[in-house]
């Protein structure tokens, strides 16, 4: 896919979204697009129909009507992060959780809400109410454009919701959407006032806690200089208090929220996307690398983080594999049989690391709802996806978070930094001199209905030959090998240990070709020009 142009810069007018028809559709247009969970939530644009109103009103009267199922009689928290149709699907949900007399606590200030941040108030609550299980719906797009919202469900386990939960509130809630009438709702001041919703402060208790899952003191006596880049999100005003509680050199770069995300570098593809892992949404932070140690960066929702170390953003499978081979020598107090958790598309130089420690790889399909009970019960001490989000125990070796948290894994950089004088890349380094290097990219392209259909129905036989880039097909299969789960698309491993996979996005009508070479860049380039011919046999 070529570069656009622009990539990298800042957005002219003709790329900024208009935010009054924005807010103004999200109101007034019917939705024109089912309710569809990818692989973390429902996400569209109110411009398209995708993301409006009576989306989130029913999404979350079928949340209600699931948990009733269950039998979840603890409160529901409710949290959102900056982008423009948030706010208005926080309002929207809260409106509908306090007619139907659900208990809900949201954060104190009407501040926004982290991922990671719901996913440990879940667990927190739960820990001392066994009785009244609590949940969450959060509202968050993650990374992409300034004109999508998103909503998602995180069951009493605090991470993602598994298929069959998503597919039960999915069917439901297009059920409701073609009787929208059945949603009760008061209106959004009601809702505040309401004996059921209930304000908690989220700020204060996460950063306490996050001094235990990573060694703040050794950060703190390091003095190590910190920039950080919340790239408009939802931890913005999270940082300050992290710094001031812990005493770190930590400077927010920018620290503006601007719904439209205005101030955002164009991505790759000319699109404002706020991915901390594209050294092109980053070029911001990238340009001031020189006056830190390190810089560190997330998305919207702060499940992500992106390292930029050395100067550079570092490839989110390096830094992957860096943070896994440190933890292994560094958390003492982990369970003894603990596995290291990864999607089948992050970089094969992981197995390598943890096959070196001793220790057993757990290899799933894309999606973090696949580490959730791992993380929970201890089985898994970390879990980790190619797009940069992952999550990891605490120094005790007790549950964290269960969805990914950008917060653990950018403070983890600065505990590597302190602990071992090395910076991330260089600690990198370090493990391709013992290991090999290999050359990895992910390549995201648009998704027709015809091509999505295909890859809906690939198996390891309809593959258009045995040979690419010179190569031996050596295995083919759409089911991971942890836990034999469908992976959604397709994973071709070739004779010399390269390998390419290929699958539907599960948040945006995109296809992605994740493809890493053993064999140099000249073949990671052949296996990613040839790798779709096999595939859609064109």
């Amino acid at each position: 896919m070529s570069i656009d142009p622009l990539a990298g810069k800042p957005a002219p007018p003709e790329k900024l979204i208009n935010l009054a028809e924005l807010l103004t559709d999200y109101y007034t247009l019917e939705p024109r697009v089912k309710v569809a969970f990818g692989t973390s939530g429902h996400r569209g644009s109110a411009f398209k129909g995708a993301f409006n109103e009576g989306h989130v009103a029913a999404v979350t009267k079928a949340v209600v009507e699931y948990r009733l199922q269950k039998g979840y009689t603890g409160p529901i928290y409710l949290g959102y992060d900056t982008h423009a149709l948030s706010e208005p699907a926080f309002r929207t949900a809260l409106s509908v959780l306090a007619a139907m007399g659900v208990w809900v606590v949201i954060n104190a200030n009407n501040e926004y809400s982290p991922t990671p941040v719901i996913s440990f108030m879940i667990l927190e609550h739960n820990r001392t109410h066994r009785d009244r299980l609590a949940d969450g719906l959060i509202i968050t797009p993650s990374h992409n454009p300034p004109q999508d919202g998103g909503i998602k469900y995180n069951p009493p386990n605090g991470g993602p919701a598994d298929v069959d939960v998503t597919d039960w509130i999915q069917k439901r809630a297009n059920e409701i959407m073609a009787n929208p009438s059945s949603v009760k709702r008061i209106s959004y001041s009601r809702a505040l006032k309401a004996e059921t919703t209930k304000v908690e402060d989220f700020v204060d208790p996460f950063v306490e806690a996050l001094g235990q899952v990573v060694d703040m003191e050794i950060i703190r006596w390091s003095g190590l200089k910190i920039g950080a880049d919340p790239l408009g999100g939802s931890g913005v005003r999270y940082w300050q208090p992290i710094a001031e509680r812990w005493g770190l050199d930590l400077t927010v770069v920018n620290p503006r929220v601007d719904p439209g995300f205005t101030f955002m570098p164009l991505d790759s593809d000319g699109a404002i996307r706020m991915d901390c892992s594209s050294p092109y949404a980053m070029a911001n932070l990238i340009k001031s690398a020189g006056d830190y140690d390190l810089g560190v960066g997330n998305d919207p929702d702060f499940d992500r983080h992106g390292i930029v170390s050395g100067g550079k953003l570092m490839n989110p499978n390096h830094f992957l594999a860096a943070a896994i081979e440190y933890l292994l020598k560094h958390r003492p107090n982990w369970p003894q049989n603990f596995r290291i958790g990864k999607t089948l598309v992050s970089s094969a130089i992981i197995d390598r690391v943890v096959k070196g420690a001793g220790r057993e790889i757990y290899e799933t399909p894309v999606g973090f709802k696949w580490f959730v009970s791992g993380l929970a019960e201890g089985s898994l001490g970390f879990g980790g996806e190619e797009s940069a989000g992952a999550s990891f125990l605490r120094l005790n070796g007790r549950v964290w978070t269960t969805d990914k948290c950008g917060f653990c894994m950018t403070l983890l950089a600065a505990e590597m930094c302190a602990n071992t004088g090395k910076l991330p890349h260089e600690i990198y380094q370090g493990i391709t001199e013992r290991y090999g290097s290999t050359e990895y990219r992910r390549l995201d392209s648009d998704l027709n209905d015809e091509r999505k259909a295909i890859l809906g129905q690939l198996k390891p036989q309809t593959l258009a030959g045995n040979r690419i880039a010179g190569l031996t097909v050596a295995e083919a299969f759409d089911k991971a090998p942890g836990n034999q789960a469908s992976i959604g698309g397709l994973k071709v491993t070739l004779s010399d240990g390269s390998w390419f996979a290929v699958r539907p996005s599960g948040t945006e009508p995109k296809m992605k070709l994740y493809a890493e070479s053993l064999g140099g860049a000249d073949l990671l380039e052949n296996i990613l020009d040839e790798a779709p011919k096999l595939i859609f046999k064109d």
